[in-house]
């Protein structure tokens, strides 16, 4: 299979989608202003063509802040796109779509991945998702858009998560996940006072979310927003930490970039050099795979932010470009199977 990336800074659609021909799977991700427009044009362009789209910045070797960006996979690949709607109240209501999809396109763990694109909701979305996935082993790799919309072929949702099961019919794929951040100690937080549906933390070990948050970094509250670049809250679960990035205080709690929920076991980590940390899942990828036609990625916001900041971000692209043909999003919130995190990495790997 190849993978094709195009982008119009100025967010003209015939012009990101310049040299595609033949598609069998598209990914549009566009800007606030122009995405409807651009999800009908783009169906006009390839109809009948299986695609998903969501708000965000695409990129390749460099980002696309505003504009749009067009990811598309041909010859060897197989395809269907489909949505979960209403997924602030009942995800599940629409499962057995992906039951079907599954079905027809007679989909396995070793050649097929599914992508999505979600409006929020995203931990209840994932988990109603994956346990129809993992009954075949697919692994799903996905992010979160902006301003409650995502796209499926040629139509725009609200309130939906837009996904693909995307075969590759001439090898395996596997999907990865990156981490930047290891655990500061292992001293556990134990959170209570939570409210889910505005991911709120109130409490930490029975005291002021903030206050604890302060005291174990010895900063002021203007500077909270601006510290969870470097520590974050991980989130145990299992032998796995789920990273969860604080979002704004409010009075004396905090809220976050994902549900923290009653009796959750957090603990307080802090950035790694991660430089190495991106060199070894190049070098885990290249082991893995030998021979790769294409890297579908999606980075946090809060990442792209961290290595911007530092100048580090185009280095960054360009190192992962070492791996072939690479391309992603920049979401609000990165998918790795059942999970969602922040400030993290996932992909996944064509062979």
């Amino acid at each position: 299979m190849k993978q094709f990336f195009g982008m119009s800074q100025r967010g003209i659609l015939a012009e990101a989608v310049r040299g595609l021909s033949n598609p069998g799977f598209i990914m549009l991700i566009s800007n606030s202003s122009q995405f409807g427009q651009h999800v009908a044009e783009l169906e006009k362009l390839f109809p009948k063509v299986p695609s998903i789209g969501c708000i965000g910045m695409g990129y390749n070797t460099r980002v696309v802040e505003q504009g749009v960006s067009i990811i598309a996979y041909t010859d060897g690949v197989m395809a269907v796109a489909n949505v979960l709607e209403q997924v602030s109240v009942m995800p599940v209501k629409y499962i057995k779509r992906i039951e079907k999809d599954m079905q027809v396109l007679k989909a396995s763990g070793d050649n097929t991945i599914c992508i999505d694109f979600c409006s929020g909701n995203d931990a209840c979305v994932l988990t109603t998702v994956y346990s129809m996935l993992k009954k075949k082993n697919i692994s799903l790799t996905g992010g979160t858009g902006d301003a409650g919309k995502v796209s499926a072929n040629g139509k725009v949702y609200n309130d939906a998560a837009a996904y693909a099961l995307v075969k590759n019919m001439n090898g395996r794929v596997k999907a990865y996940k990156e981490n930047i951040y290891r655990p500061v100690n292992m001293d556990k937080l134990i959170a209570s006072e939570t409210d889910r549906s505005r991911y709120l933390l109130g409490k930490l070990n029975g005291r002021p979310a903030k206050q604890v948050y302060q005291e174990l970094l010895n900063i002021q509250e203007k500077d909270i927003t601006e510290q969870t670049f470097k520590n974050p809250f991980g989130k145990l679960s299992g032998k796995d930490i789920c990273i969860v990035s604080i979002k704004a205080v409010e009075g004396s709690a905090l809220t976050c970039y994902r549900q923290v929920n009653d009796s959750d076991v957090l603990i307080l980590l802090e950035l790694q050099d991660y430089r190495k940390v991106v060199e070894g899942t190049i070098q885990k990828i290249r082991q893995d795979f030998p021979h790769i036609s294409a890297v579908f990625s999606v980075n946090c916001l809060f990442r792209y932010l961290l290595f911007s900041q530092n100048n580090e971000m185009n280095p960054y692209l360009e190192s992962m470009a070492r791996l072939g043909s690479h391309a992603g999003l920049v979401g609000y919130g990165e998918h790795y199977n059942s999970q969602f995190v922040n400030q993290s990495m996932t992909c996944v790997v064509f062979e």
